[in-house]
């Protein structure tokens, strides 16, 4: 495909270096001052967040990551890595060299770290491949910024290309078939839940729902099943702003008065298992659905590191590459500088001066 040497990030959220409350104020500082997230003006939001949300939401949410934390470290940092080394194994057997770093918009290993790495190996070419199969400006976008400001501390910048989305790549939808058709039971209703955003963020151009709309209506298509057999929820909300809606917890708390007893959910905007799918839907929503009158409630992890999601991966990387046309063509190689042919003054035309 090309001789160039490439670099790949695997760009993800990120997460705290621990689960104790300052490791987790820190992280949640980085996170919520990113204006991606909250567009709130500095000199109200940044009171508010030293004050009251920092202190009390650590505390809060501390006992939720010592319930699901692992001796690797959080789960998405300890599938981050798995995900790291099959896609590097994988892409070794079509025989592709490449070299891959974790990127964190927030927290650690951070997105400057991993810049600086593949620079260091001298990579030539550098993929950039958010693990946001939807595309939002609060994850692609501040992925995207995070890389930005990466390389701004660098002199040598080598050619990139960044992938946007791919809410409808076949194989992605494909792994989450394959997924379904092995965990879900015919009498269970399907919920695709995917994180939310402000409703704001949408009026004024996020088109985000559509892409979890895309992702939903065709795994469902694949799955043979009928609008009365599925539906799409948005988790994960904070303050008092409308978010996308219909809001997870809520028809969770609803479902069964409507006659859902049974209930699968899976998060396809997840990449990679992390709080929001092990403690906020496999736990905490899991019991709301039971106390509610619900029978019996499922939840489908995320891809993780499975081999479909691998290859899915691989091929996204592959199809990126064999997009380079030329060896040299998109390479500063400073040893090889391109000549031109520039006439002397006394063959310059009078209108140039």
């Amino acid at each position: 495909m090309t001789n160039l040497k490439i670099g790949v990030i695997l760009a993800n959220l990120g997460t705290p270096n621990s689960p104790n409350p300052k490791d987790i104020s820190r992280y949640l500082w980085q996170f919520l001052t990113d204006p991606r997230v909250v567009d709130l003006p500095r000199y109200k939001w940044y009171p508010l967040l030293r004050a009251i949300i920092l202190p009390l939401r650590s505390k809060r949410i501390a006992k939720n990551y010592r319930s699901i934390w692992t001796e690797q470290g959080s789960p998405l940092l300890a599938i981050s890595q798995q995900q790291k080394q099959a896609l590097t194994t994988f892409l070794q057997q079509q025989q592709l060299e490449v070299e891959i770093e974790i990127g964190m918009t927030y927290g650690n290993p951070s997105m400057q770290s991993a810049v600086q790495k593949l620079l260091e190996k001298q990579v030539e070419h550098i993929i950039v491949l958010p693990l946001y199969p939807q595309y939002s400006s609060t994850t692609t976008g501040a992925v995207f910024d995070a890389f930005a400001g990466a390389l701004k501390q660098q002199r040598g910048i080598v050619p990139f290309d960044f992938i946007h989305s791919y809410q409808l790549n076949k194989d992605y939808i494909g792994a989450l078939i394959e997924s379904c058709k092995v965990q879900l039971k015919s009498d269970e209703f399907l919920l695709f839940s995917f994180h939310g955003i402000p409703l704001r963020y949408e009026n004024t151009g996020d088109y985000y729902r559509t892409h979890c709309q895309q992702t939903a209506a065709a795994v469902a298509q694949g799955l043979g099943l009928n609008e009365k057999q599925w539906g799409i929820t948005f988790q994960s909300r904070f303050g008092k702003e409308v978010w996308l809606q219909p809001y997870t917890d809520e028809f969770i708390s609803n479902a069964a008065q409507q006659g859902i007893k049974k209930m699968a959910v899976i998060c396809p905007g997840f990449a990679a298992d992390c709080l929001e799918t092990l403690e906020e839907i496999s736990e905490e929503n899991k019991t709301l659905f039971l106390t509610q009158g619900g029978e019996s409630f499922q939840y489908i992890p995320a891809l993780n590191a499975e081999p479909a999601h691998i290859e899915m991966l691989g091929k996204l990387v592959m199809n990126q590459i064999a997009k380079m046309k030329c060896n040299n063509c998109n390479s500063p190689n400073i040893d090889v500088i391109p000549t031109i042919s520039v006439p002397t003054t006394s063959n310059l035309s009078s209108r140039c001066h």
